[in-house]
């Protein structure tokens, strides 16, 4: 034989009494060291099998071996287990929420021992082998042990260190060898190589224990301003991928100068497509080498940390591609998807959809996610493709799906993941934000478990960016035929928690970018453009803008090349970039702007009604202040303009037709208060927002 196929090979190998068997094969000669004499073993057969008889009472730590590699180290079938009952148990129930400190590879002492303790999960494996370094990626050398109906296989091998690289090899029922990269590594070769890395994940040296502690006490009454990035392509560097640590420093003082309160980040998990954008994830428990080692990335939000910004991470549940290396038919079997191509295989993106109604797989999910949290410290999950995860029939056609048993199109297993998910994180990391991407009009997405809700925090308010940038698009002339585009949002406004984003999906793929979406020449253009932006910061919900943005860019966003810097040298686009600055710090100053964002206490129609002058006016209310703002959605000049609301005083605070941010300067330095209300100049497709005093 050259295959050790035995589900238990430390059964048969390694010391059993004064015998010690080892396998190698191959090998016509074996040696090994014995209370500190290099001996020879016996070969018992053709195929590898070896034998030492010693003279004398052994014990484990009495003999050490030779690996391929040269390496002489104590010898792995002479160790006890590494995996206990009880974790065996609670990964099997779905609720082992430490899973990630289980499964995968760990550098630990064992039995008084260094070495690497490997775990993987193939229950319909006949056969797994470790193959690495070490043992010259031979499948035939290191058999795993089998932990029983678990399916759960395992091996410590003593000596090894950080940086082996390391895949598993599996045998099938039908007799096939499967090589497998580990689902739970925490670091990768860089693409196009596939290999797992040993790697430690608790060597770096935190200094953020202020910010951590101060966390939980944070909520979403505080203003959140989300500058969304994609790590690759947001600044030019001398390589192709930046490191962590230099993005770190130049990220953290420009959302500093920007007045941004977090960076959410495109997925930084192991992909092998650049193109994807990390929505296809390998690596769901490691951080992509592309931009440097595990302990680079926690230096990056440590900085961010220390440099008061929180860190948002996109996250990929719903699928997983197909690559033959990593999780697709992982055993032979389909393991962690769905077999039948109506539940498993996504439509759109011929990816494999999770199947959530297996407790091992959910734990897998729901351990990745408590990962990114706890060893590397980040502030919030923005978990993607949520409505794909809810409906059974998602992008599919009658007759291409499953329906329940009762007819229904939910996918009540992915419902339960999700409210098992945001339940533990919030009970273990509070403070934590929990963020939906959910286009549907799934009712309860942001509503508490106990009430029946998914229990996420946010939810992206899809329904109010397709809305509004529809209605941007149309030329001022027919936006009075319209008005209900930009008041509609309002009926639903105060359902869920909601935040307003302008997202990378809306400056792709033929979009075109915002700039380039608005109608008018290039001043129109650039003041539609101020409007958007101020109309967002005023609209309830919390805020995020992807980057590139906030310069005006022309071009839609390209990941392989970088936002358009050069830009700011032209004076309409160093005006935009002004205006989003100082209207940041405008909103983060002004509590009436997001002190109460999902409730009607915080919000006042003044007037919705006025369409043929394309003007809507409201109140946004705080503790401290109450602010007037007013959007004028056409290029004339209104002189005179009536608002009938009666004050005692008002001041205006921000103009978005400033001069200074490219506007044509009509301000409104006083205004003259009458009996049931005032008078006042509204400048051409502007935001002018004031405080009053009733």
């Amino acid at each position: 034989m050259t295959q050790f196929s035995h589900h238990d090979p430390h059964h048969r190998l390694g010391l059993h009494g004064r015998e010690i068997f080892l396998w190698r094969p191959g090998a016509e000669t074996l040696y090994l060291e014995v209370f500190g004499k290099i001996v020879a073993a016996e070969r018992l057969t053709n195929e590898g099998l070896f034998r030492y008889l010693s003279n004398q009472e052994i014990g484990p730590l009495d003999y050490r071996v030779y690996h391929q590699s040269g390496l002489l180290t104590h010898d792995p079938y002479a160790f006890s287990p590494t995996i206990g009952p009880v974790d065996l148990y609670l990964f099997n129930k779905g609720c082992h929420y430490l899973l990630y400190q289980v499964l995968g590879a760990h550098l630990c002492t064992h039995c008084g021992v260094r070495g690497v303790r490997f775990a993987l999960w193939a229950p319909n494996a006949t056969a797994v082998s470790l193959i690495a370094d070490f043992n010259f990626f031979d499948g035939r050398v290191n058999p795993m042990r089998s932990m029983g109906s678990s399916g759960i296989w395992e091996i410590f091998i003593p000596g090894i260190m950080e940086g082996e690289k390391y895949k598993f090899e599996i045998r099938t029922k039908e007799g096939y060898l499967r090589v497998k990269s580990d689902p739970f590594a925490f670091y990768s070769e860089i693409r196009p190589r596939t290999a797992s890395v040993i790697a430690n994940v608790d060597n770096y040296r935190w200094s953020d224990a202020k910010w951590m502690e101060e966390r939980p006490h944070s909520s979403l009454t505080r203003p959140i301003l989300i500058y969304e990035v994609h790590l690759g392509s947001w600044r030019e560097y001398d390589s192709p991928f930046p490191n962590y640590r230099k993005l770190a420093v130049d990220l953290a003082q420009y959302c500093q100068q920007m007045h941004f309160t977090h960076v959410e980040l495109l997925p930084v998990m192991e992909h092998p497509l650049d193109e994807s954008w990390g929505y296809q994830v390998t690596g769901f428990f490691s951080v992509t080498s592309r931009y440097g080692t595990v302990e680079d990335f926690q230096f990056f939000v440590d900085h961010m940390h220390n440099s008061g910004i929180g860190v948002i991470l996109d996250w990929v549940p719903a699928h997983f591609p197909t690559d033959d290396f990593s999780l697709n038919r992982f055993d032979g079997t389909a393991l962690y998807e769905h077999d039948d191509p109506r539940q498993g295989i996504h439509p759109h993106w011929h990816t494999a959809i999770f199947n959530y109604g297996r407790h091992e797989v959910t734990n897998f999910l729901l351990a990745s996610a408590l990962f990114w949290l706890d060893k590397m410290h980040v502030d919030g999950i923005r978990v993607d493709a949520v409505a794909s995860m809810l409906y059974l029939d998602y992008g599919r056609k009658a007759g291409e799906w499953i329906p329940t048993p009762d007819g229904s199109n939910y996918n009540v297993a992915a419902i339960s993941f999700l409210q098992h998910l945001n339940s533990t994180v919030h009970e273990r990391f509070p403070g934590v934000l929990m963020v939906a991407e959910e286009s549907s009009s799934y009712h309860g997405v942001t509503h508490p478990v106990s009430q029946g809700g998914l229990g996420f925090d946010c939810k992206w308010n899809m329904g109010w960016m397709n809305d509004t940038l529809r209605y941007f698009s149309k030329d001022p002339i027919y936006r009075k035929y319209h008005q209900n585009e930009l008041t509609f949002s309002l009926l639903y406004a105060f359902s869920e928690q909601f935040a307003c984003v302008l997202s990378h999906d809306e400056v792709v793929h033929g979009k075109r970018s915002l700039l380039s979406k608005m109608p008018g020449d290039d001043w129109q253009k650039f003041a539609n453009l101020r409007l958007l932006y101020s109309y967002q910061m005023c609209h309830p919900g919390k805020k995020l803008l992807f980057m590139g943005g906030e310069l005006g860019q022309w071009d839609e966003w390209n990941s392989a090349g970088q936002i358009h810097w050069h830009l700011l040298a032209y004076p309409l686009h160093e005006g935009m970039h002004r205006m989003v600055r100082e209207l940041n710090q405008f909103v983060k100053e002004e509590r009436a702007l997001w002190e109460e964002d999902f409730s009607w206490k915080g919000y006042e129609w003044v007037d919705f009604s006025d369409a043929d002058h394309s003007v809507i006016s409201y109140m946004r209310h705080g503790t401290e202040s109450h602010l007037l703002c007013i959007h004028h959605f056409t290029p004339e000049v209104e002189h005179n303009y009536w608002i009938g609301l009666p004050l005692k005083q008002i001041v205006e605070r921000f103009n978005s037709d400033a001069v200074e941010y490219g506007g044509s300067g009509v301000l409104n330095r006083e205004i003259a208060i009458e009996k049931e209300g005032f008078r006042l100049t509204l400048p051409p497709l502007a935001t002018c927002i004031f405080e009053v005093h009733f």
